[in-house]
């Protein structure tokens, strides 16, 4: 028996340094290992070997430990003439996938990671941001954590699973290469952008961080380019689905522009008293923006008594109103040239953003 387990770990390691197994004299320049008393390799040496070979290095094994825990709660998603990717999120059977992957259907199948295919039921969809709510029949099924979208980092781990052209539970990875993106030629906005590969197949599948949770739903790539693929956030996605659970519809509160972070520098540069807030970018005609004289280039530092210092503050208040609400806002207004800037407070009722 003994005899036995040491050939079957020479044949190994032989495998390993890429030589036939019974050629001692490769093995000897595979890896330089302890001799035992025969002359030969001890086991413990060779254990040694292939476990080294065998090694991953930190990133690897994040990347390997994430998938493993995250692929039984990603299924992939089919409807006649396409398919996706989707999570379940409650282990009652709730998956969020794209709109765009359950177009107008109000049923799909829904392929399980242990082998099964269901039949899932579609609550609700939103369009204006590519998210639907699937039920699938189901108890105590696998879930994937959600992670706090808001509190995104440039540069963290992104970990991409999905069903790219059929290939079940496929894995990439890369980082978080911006927050708050609006690609040209696309109606979505506020976007996570990242360099993990997202193909076709890939959406409504999970963008996963390095500790498993799932920060955005695959949504778009931009064809004709290398890494440049978006997800939608979480928290967006869970706060839809939390209204299609609870009232059967889906109703979001938006102010009308489009927002970006104030930079340290360009504080300093305009010689403007605050440090934190959000440039508005752009403001919509006829939007509550418009209708409360919020400007281009304004700065948002507080919504009622919350301050807000970033993009992810606005959209995480703005997902606590309803369209209907009024808020008030403190805006810092840029000087002209050689003159001083000015806070304003400017009162805006919320509209209620269009879904197909």
């Amino acid at each position: 028996m003994q005899a036995a387990k040491g050939l079957k770990t020479v044949g190994m390691l032989a495998l390993v340094a890429g030589v036939g197994v019974g050629a001692s004299v490769a093995v000897k320049r595979a890896e330089p290992v302890a001799q035992g008393i025969t002359g030969q390799p001890s086991l413990a040496a060779m254990q040694s070997v292939v476990a080294q070979r065998t090694a991953y290095d930190a990133s690897e094994a994040t990347v390997i430990r994430v998938a493993r825990e995250a692929i039984p709660a990603v299924v992939a998603v089919s409807v006649r003439g396409g398919s996706g990717s989707g999570v379940i999120v409650r282990n009652d059977g709730v998956v969020i996938t794209n709109a765009h992957v359950v177009g107008n259907a109000s049923d799909v199948e829904v392929g399980l990671a242990d082998g099964r295919r269901v039949t899932g039921r579609v609550l609700g969809r939103d369009p204006s941001v590519d998210i639907a709510v699937v039920r699938i029949p189901g108890a105590d099924l696998p879930v994937a954590p959600l992670a706090d979208s808001d509190r995104l980092e440039v540069g963290q781990t992104a970990i991409a699973i999905g069903n790219p052209i059929g290939l079940e539970r496929t894995v990439t990875t890369g980082i978080v290469s911006a927050i708050n993106r609006s690609p040209r030629g696309f109606e979505l906005g506020g976007l996570i952008q990242t360099d993990a590969a997202i193909n076709p197949g890939n959406s409504g599948g999970p963008l996963v961080d390095s500790q498993g949770r799932v920060m955005g739903i695959n949504t778009v790539i931009v064809r004709g380019t290398t890494g440049l693929g978006f997800a939608i956030p979480i928290n967006l996605a869970r706060d839809i689905a939390d209204q299609v659970l609870t009232t059967g519809r889906i109703r979001r509160a938006i102010l009308g522009i489009v927002p970006d972070d104030l930079i340290p520098e360009l504080a300093r540069e305009y010689n403007l008293p605050v440090r934190e807030g959000i440039i508005v970018r752009q403001v919509e005609p006829g939007s509550p923006a418009a209708r409360a004289g919020l400007q281009l280039a304004d700065i948002i530092t507080r919504i009622d008594d919350q301050a807000v210092g970033t993009s992810g503050d606005l959209r995480r208040i703005l997902r606590s109103r309803r369209p209907g609400d009024r808020v008030r806002l403190t805006v810092v207004r840029a000087p002209n040239r050689g003159g001083r800037a000015a806070t304003l407070t400017l009162t805006a009722q919320l509209a209620e953003a269009t879904s197909g």
